[in-house]
């Protein structure tokens, strides 16, 4: 069974939230962009309100459609701005930011396409680079090396699916809730986070009976030895004795 969900421009309210995870959606890809951007901009409220829908966020950062073009230049430009983006919503690192190649680029775009990624890359310390784009932008990305997730667009594409894809675009444009969203397939090491708090978890005790044993047997060893000195008496008593409380073993 695919796991459904969409990719929009506008925030999602909390309503909204809940409104796509009813109608199926797993997960939201949204952007990370600077405040100039605020109309299409990734809140900390906003993340939350997807998440306490039931759905995972995809962060994906873009400002114009060729950006990746530029190089290494703009990648460490829109590196920093991802960094500043994701930390400010405290996106857990681990997780992946996306950037956007939103045009059908050509391979004499891919020399600078990959350089802008790793560029981009060297900016994001603790989070993993990944790239939107067709079918030939995966394909080659992959190929290279230049990157870690990948997002591919059947925009462009000509109808094939790279193997490499952890998401799939294949629909632009519809509406639903009253939003106008495209929709995608996860197909596996998506890089998506949530808001909630990792589990903590509980210590156990893995100390067994033997040897809680040799233990206690050397602490008597130690109360021998200690030519009556009270202190050291007393301290290897209790030492032992809670040990004994601690795996079971009869006083």
């Amino acid at each position: 069974m695919k796991i459904k969900g969409i990719d929009c421009a506008v925030p999602l309210t909390a309503e909204k939230a809940r409104a796509m995870a009813a109608a199926g959606m797993k997960f939201v890809c949204r952007y990370l962009v600077p405040v100039s951007m605020e109309w299409k901009r990734l809140t900390r409220v906003e993340a939350e309100a997807i998440t306490a829908a039931g759905m995972q966020v995809v962060s994906v950062f873009q400002r114009g459609n060729n950006d990746a073009a530029g190089g290494a230049a703009n990648g460490t430009r829109d590196g920093k701005a991802a960094l500043q983006e994701a930390k400010l919503i405290r996106q857990p690192e681990g997780t992946a930011i996306y950037f956007a190649v939103d045009y059908d680029a050509q391979p004499k775009d891919y020399a600078a396409m990959e350089a802008y990624l790793r560029a981009a890359a060297k900016e994001l310390p603790g989070y993993s680079v990944g790239v939107y784009g067709s079918y030939a932008v995966v394909e080659e990305m992959a190929k290279r090396g230049a990157c870690k997730h990948f997002w591919q667009t059947y925009a462009w594409s000509r109808g094939k699916l790279s193997k490499a894809a952890n998401i799939y675009q294949y629909q632009n444009g519809q509406e639903l809730a009253g939003h106008t969203v495209d929709y995608n397939d996860a197909l596996g090491g998506e890089g998506w986070w949530n808001t909630k708090l990792p589990a903590v978890e509980k210590t156990v005790n893995k100390f067994d009976t033997e040897s809680a044993e040799e233990v206690i047997a050397i602490l008597g060893s130690v109360w021998m030895a200690s030519d009556n000195d009270p202190g050291v008496r007393e301290a290897a008593h209790y030492a032992a004795n809670a040990l004994r409380d601690a795996v079971g073993i009869p006083k």
